[in-house]
């Protein structure tokens, strides 16, 4: 778990973002940025997108840095699998 909580979490205390305000612009409850933020769930894909799209409301520059770490972190995870198949396994 973790790879967007990680990377919201950071993107909202650098840029001074409250859970609340991120929620409020979302349209969603608190609770739920709070489980991201505290990664005990992740979002789906189409909450990833709704979170960019509110960072972008709020702050293009976090934003930005939300996608630039998600993105890390998930192209992260598929070199580590790639180089964990043998070399007779299809990619």
């Amino acid at each position: 778990m973790g790879k967007a909580g990680k990377a919201l979490k950071h993107v909202l205390e650098a840029y001074e973002i409250s859970q609340n305000r991120l929620a409020v612009v979302m349209g969603i409850a608190r609770s739920t940025v709070s489980h991201w933020f505290n990664e005990t769930r992740d979002p789906s894909a189409e909450a990833v997108t709704e979170i960019v799209k509110a960072l972008k409301q709020i702050n293009e520059a976090a934003a930005e840095e939300f996608i630039a770490l998600y993105l890390e972190r998930n192209t992260q995870h598929l070199e580590r699998n790639a180089q964990n198949q043998s070399p007779d396994q299809p990619a």
